[in-house]
């Protein structure tokens, strides 16, 4: 039987995740996809890609139904506020994981609910990620290294082995981690940025190599 599963959060990240919904779909039929849940007033009703936005937020975190969910955000400050807002136990957020990128029990890799590991994605061995983690399109990450709750990893990101991600850090598109580093709680790393040092909790660092610009963010 298939697992009813909506989307929360109807823009670009949501279409990218239906698109992965389709593709797992096809190898193995496993989701039956209801739609999006999102606050914008005006997509209420609306078609999106073929899929109803079915309501709120609010809808959602009240629903009575079982129904899984995954959630389409990249902040992941907005992210964990999101599923914070979402502690309803008829709700479950599954790992989602592209044919293309499938995981091996030889790998030991452990991933935590809720994370999304998208095409093109490579990971090797011993990996262990938290929950609500995204790894999108195109990122390498190496073995042993460790990636916080709600972090999300923009397209072509590149960790390298024993590297460590705390709670809710950002790395922007093509950024790179090298090996051993450790990037402390709620960083944002810039597009394109290497990190060859540690970077302290809530900081921004951009740069080749990557220096801070910014602290105490949110």
């Amino acid at each position: 039987m298939l697992k009813p599963i909506a989307i929360v959060g109807a823009g670009g990240l949501g279409k990218e995740i239906l698109v992965l919904l389709h593709q797992i779909n096809e190898v193995t039929p496993v989701w039956d996809i209801k739609g999006f849940y999102d606050d914008n007033t005006e997509l209420q009703g609306q078609l999106i890609n073929g899929f109803p936005c079915l309501g709120t937020i609010n809808d959602l975190s009240c629903t009575t139904s079982e129904l899984y969910v995954t959630v389409a955000l990249g902040s992941p400050h907005i992210k964990a506020q999101l599923v914070n807002r979402l502690q309803n136990p008829k709700l479950h957020f599954p790992v989602l994981v592209h044919p293309t990128a499938a995981l091996k029990p030889y790998q030991h890799i452990s991933i935590a609910e809720g994370t999304v590991v998208l095409q093109g994605a490579v990971l090797t061995t011993n990996i262990k990620t938290g929950k609500h983690v995204l790894i999108y399109l195109n990122c390498t990450v190496g073995h042993d290294a460790v990636i916080g709750n709600f972090s999300s990893l923009m397209p072509g990101t590149n960790l390298g082995g024993n590297t460590i991600l705390e709670d809710q850090v950002f790395m922007g598109a093509n950024a790179t981690v090298l090996q051993g580093i450790t990037i402390g709680t709620g960083a944002i790393v810039g597009a394109g940025s290497v990190v060859t040092k540690n970077l302290p909790n809530r900081c921004t660092a951009v740069g080749v190599p990557a220096k801070i610009i910014k602290h105490d963010q949110l």
